[in-house]
């Protein structure tokens, strides 16, 4: 009796181990990144309501970054706003430079 369900078992137990192998597999050789320096980076998260944030992020290759304002609920999220990384906010791009000031 226990010789006719090795098979089955054993058939489970592959099938069962597929995911787990498919992910060593990614890890060791790296399948699926695109560009190891591609990240993203939090720059602000600001709490609006008790599960609702607004929160901006910076994502995109190195050389051309972009930052999204996002709307961040229980259900979903939504692209607010999206600008260059380089432009900041408004009260840095028109703050004086530091060097420039005479003591």
């Amino acid at each position: 009796m226990l010789s006719a369900w090795f098979p089955l078992v054993l058939a489970i137990a592959v099938l069962a181990a597929i995911p787990f192998g498919l992910k060593w597999l990614q890890r060791r050789f790296g399948v699926g990144v695109v560009g190891g320096a591609v990240s993203a980076k939090v720059i602000s998260a600001v709490a609006v309501g008790p599960h609702q944030r607004v929160v901006t992020v910076e994502v995109g290759p190195p050389d051309a970054r972009v930052w999204l304002t996002l709307g961040v609920t229980a259900q979903n999220i939504t692209c607010l706003h999206t600008s260059a990384a380089g432009s900041g906010s408004a009260d840095a791009a028109h703050a004086p430079d530091p060097s420039a000031i005479q003591v």
